[in-house]
């Protein structure tokens, strides 16, 4: 039984594999052309707290309509 599953596992390993071509990301870094401000910030930072935080409170505030059995 070992035998017919060693001749399976070498058949198929190089097809899970996939192919061995290394892909690499052409990465520029410099420094940014315009600086971000504070309000730029705060409002970015705020948009992404919200769109996190919103879903989840949402469920929070309206718990006891969802425990409800109608």
């Amino acid at each position: 039984m070992s035998g017919i599953l060693r001749f399976l596992s070498s058949r198929a390993a190089p097809v899970l594999r996939g192919p061995s071509v290394t892909q690499r990301a052409n990465l520029f870094t410099a420094p940014a052309k315009e600086k971000i401000g504070p309000l730029e910030t705060t409002v970015g930072l705020a948009l992404f707290a919200l769109s996190i935080l919103g879903p989840s409170g949402w469920v929070l505030a309206h718990l006891e309509h969802y425990k409800k059995k109608e």
